[in-house]
Parts: C-alpha cells; structure tokens; sequence
C-alpha cells in the first residue's frame, strides 16, 4: 500500500511479547467474527467456517463447533485442531468440509493467518454466473487481479484432494469465488480475512443490482489498479474491521468469555 495513505495517528496492528497474549487476542477477533457473520445474515444453518492459525503451533488452527449458531460462539467455545484433523482442545466436533477446506488452505500458504467461508446470499448468488467480480465501484478494486475462480462444482468438499485442488486454485489471492457455492477470502490476519468477505459479499450484491439495473460502467484498468493499491491492501483489510469489532464488543461483550 501507498504509505502516504496511512496518516500519523492511525491505529496499526498489535504485536505481541507473548504467544498467549497472541493467541487470545486471535480467538477473540474469531468469536466475534462470527457474532457479525450472524449479525449480517451470513449465517445458514450449519454452513460456514472460519479459522485462525495458532501463533505457537503453526500446523494448528482454531475453528468453530460444528452446528453450533454463529451469534452464540464464545472464545471458550472454540476448537484447536491440526492438519491430521485431530481436536487438540475443545471438546466438540469441527465441520468435515470446513475441515478439508481450510486445512488444505494453511498448508498451501504459509503467509495466511485466518481464512473465511460462509454462504452468503450474494455471494452464493453471484457464484452461479461463474465469473469473476468486475471493478465497477471502489469497494470492489479492493479485489482486481486478486481474486480467482474455482470454476467447478462436485458436491459438498470432503475430499482432502478437492480441498488441495481449491488450495491451487486460489494460488496467492485474496479470495476466490468457488462456482455454485459461495465465497471464500484469507488475509494475514482475522481481521482482514473477515473484511475482504464482507465487502466481497456487498461487492457481489452491487454488481447483481447493477447489471439487473442496466449496463453498468467499469472503471478504467488503470484506475482499478491503482484503486486496488489504495484500497485492497493488507492493512487496509486489517483497518476497516476495527470500527466493527468495536460494535460487535460493545453490544455482545459476553462473546470474550
């Protein structure tokens, strides 16, 4: 990102002199992650995962309980599991696809902390049309040249091969949209994966109403990439969430327990 956009004064990601510290501070932006995927309606039955890589162990990442309703998970609801798929702590199932998902998904790419898959409305919506978003607002530069296509649909993902393939796929981008199913972001942190899905998924609704509308106008190559320079950067995801965590806290605090 342009550093001249970063003004003095501006909040910057913590760091941590202590692993503990770190991981606290992972699983409560988790909880709430979920606390807002259930207040923004991205909830669907039991559909839908998140996952952060624990700062200790690497190979471990926290996920939600399988069944359990997004806008009651608490950060002691939370479950520790490895890439083997074994639970290291918690004392409840995980989800088998989100499973095979987001294990393929941290191994494949080291730099990724959080990764993020829910069915969205708009974003299963726009899914069907097997494309990729166009840059017609600012909002969606945030995603130009950083976003793929898994342009094939096999049914529910339990194979840890469908896992890696999507994995490949995704390659070194933001997010994918994976046909007939929904969205899936990442980012190196909670914060910014679970940004990039909730402004993919308004992205999706704008360009359905759009085109619905009539024949929008796209911004300009160059202009969409250097709007994605200035909006789709790591600590611009990062940063657009705090505001929403701030709101998710204050009116659901018991979501830290």
């Amino acid at each position: 990102m342009d550093e001249r956009l970063i003004k003095p004064g501006l909040p910057q990601p913590p760091t941590f002199d202590r692993l503990s510290d770190e991981r606290l501070y992972r699983k409560q932006r988790l909880a709430a992650a979920f606390r807002l995927f259930a207040h923004f309606g991205f909830d669907e039955g039991v559909a839908g995962h998140i996952t952060v890589r624990d700062p200790e162990f690497p190979h471990q990442f926290w996920v939600n309980p399988f069944g359990m309703y997004f806008g009651q998970i608490r950060v002691s609801d939370l479950v520790l599991v490895n890439h083997q798929g074994e639970i290291k702590q918690g004392d409840r199932p995980i989800n088998a696809a989100g499973f095979a998902i987001h294990s393929q998904i941290h191994q494949a790419r080291p730099d990724v902390i959080a990764a993020v898959h829910a069915h969205s409305l708009y974003g299963k919506t726009w899914s069907t049309l097997g494309r990729l978003l166009d840059p017609l607002t600012q909002d969606a530069c945030a995603f130009y040249g950083d976003h793929a296509l898994f342009d094939d649909y096999t049914g529910v993902v339990l194979e840890m091969s469908e896992g890696e393939r999507l994995a490949r796929t995704l390659g070194n981008a933001k997010a994918i949209i994976l046909r007939n199913h929904g969205l899936l972001t990442v980012g190196h942190s909670v914060d910014e994966a679970i940004w990039w899905f909730i402004t993919m998924d308004r992205s999706c609704q704008s360009q359905l109403m759009a085109e619905a509308a009539g024949t929008p106008i796209a911004i300009a190559p160059e202009i969409a990439q250097l709007t994605y320079t200035q909006v789709g950067s790591h600590y611009m995801g990062w940063f657009s969430f705090q505001s929403l965590y701030e709101m998710i806290v204050c009116q659901q605090p018991d979501l830290l327990e």
